[in-house]
């Protein structure tokens, strides 16, 4: 599904952009705890973007391909929310924002769940 793919390259290109400018300008910026912070949204990042383009690849393949393109967009939310927020938590330092990740994680739940159903089906 071309829409997963695209949305999978885009995850991965902003993953390794974002780890590379952490790893070289904001090493040495960055209190150590707000570094690790950091390095997590990107670890999610990569994972989900991969996920994104083993969805995209998948859902030819899949009885149902509405459900892997609906799991995909939660995957992609789940990026945004939780890969997002740790960035600007650790860039910002305010800890308020630390309460939208938990939901960004609940929609890389619902992403594999939803996924899982299709596989399933």
């Amino acid at each position: 599904m071309t829409t997963l793919l695209l949305l999978g390259s885009i995850a991965m290109l902003l993953a390794v952009a974002i780890g590379a400018f952490g790893a070289h300008a904001l090493r040495h910026r960055l209190k150590p705890d707000m570094m690790k912070v950091y390095e997590t949204g990107v670890q999610y990042q990569l994972a989900h973007g991969l996920g994104l383009l083993v969805l995209g690849s998948a859902a030819d393949r899949l009885a149902d391909s509405s459900l892997v393109l609906t799991a995909g967009w939660l995957l992609f939310a789940g990026i945004v929310l939780f890969s997002g927020s740790l960035y600007v938590l650790s860039l910002s330092g305010i800890r308020k924002l630390g309460a939208i990740t938990p939901i960004g994680g609940l929609a890389f739940l619902a992403g594999w769940i939803v996924f899982m159903a299709a596989v399933l089906q």
